[in-house]
């Protein structure tokens, strides 16, 4: 995996897409960032940029995905390597359902997966702790893996674990072990909360509620 590392961006995610539509990036390939100020969040959201943060976006060909992953369920893939990885760290953190980093009950970071021809591109943003910085308003890695996380490190050790191609079937799991960390949250589901303990993790990722299959949330 090519790394192109750059000071600021207004978006990883952003900048990638328009470098492949261009053709003046080719994949696979890794955008990183040590700013960027229109992060992209789940929904169309904003990520905030923080103090001190992880932030990268990386495109692979389809043909580069395990055979049995379905992009639906991309993001809890890539997340769970994520998640390994920071656990590798030393890191208590653990995967959401279904592109969301938590340590605890606050979320520390974010993964967002998208296709665009014959291409998968995935974006990853993890807040870091600032020292100095404890009354901000938003969670981070614990401050002792934050203090000795650097960055070109994490995104060696994480990209071996994607380049293992690893399949769908050996990521879902293990995932499916930690699922019940979701039980203590809600989830909004055709205009009513509904607590994850009613949800059922199906086999390709996707949750079934009320007989209805659902790949997302919020």
């Amino acid at each position: 995996m090519t790394i192109h590392t750059y000071e600021c961006l207004e978006s990883t995610q952003t900048f990638l897409l328009q470098g492949l539509k261009s053709g003046t990036l080719q994949a696979p390939i890794c955008i990183n960032a040590h700013r960027q100020t229109h992060g992209i969040g789940s929904r169309g959201n904003t990520w905030e940029e923080q103090p001190r943060a992880i932030y990268f976006s990386f495109a692979l060909p389809l043909s580069a995905l395990p055979q049995d992953l379905k992009i639906e369920s991309a993001s809890i893939y890539f997340g769970f390597l994520c998640k390994e990885t920071l656990k590798s760290f030393g890191s208590k953190v653990w995967l959401k359902w279904p592109n969301d980093l938590y340590i605890g009950h606050q979320k520390i970071g974010g993964v967002l997966c998208n296709k665009w021809q014959e291409y998968l591109i995935c974006g990853i943003g993890i807040n870091l702790y600032t020292k100095g910085n404890n009354s901000a308003p938003y969670a981070t890695l614990e401050p002792e893996i934050s203090a000795r996380i650097e960055t070109m490190d994490f995104l060696q050790r994480y990209f071996i674990s994607v380049e293992k191609k690893i399949s769908w079937k050996q990521i879902f799991r293990f995932y499916a072990l930690e699922f019940q960390n979701n039980f203590d949250f809600d989830f909004h589901h055709n205009g009513k909360k509904v607590s994850f303990k009613e949800a059922k993790l199906l086999e390709d990722g996707a949750i079934c509620v009320d007989s209805q299959i659902v790949y997302s949330c919020r």
